[in-house]
């Protein structure tokens, strides 16, 4: 973690959102929530994504992330 971003290398490839698919996936996964709980509030098309997430806490969410 750097500056307070959360870095993610992904296999898939960002054609038709398979990336943000994949990103959104692994982060619900990790985070143990709901996959609908992961959400792209902005950077859809860019490199850098802003992701909300729902049903955890930050604390609980960098523990899960080993931050």
């Amino acid at each position: 973690m750097a500056d307070g971003r959360l870095r993610v290398r992904l296999a898939a490839r960002a054609i038709e959102g398979r990336a943000n698919e994949e990103l959104v996936r692994l982060l619900a996964k990790t985070l143990g929530v709901r996959r609908r709980d992961v959400s792209m509030a902005a950077g859809a098309r860019s490199r850098r994504k802003l992701l909300k997430v729902t049903g955890v806490t930050l604390a609980e969410a960098k523990h899960r992330l080993g931050l």
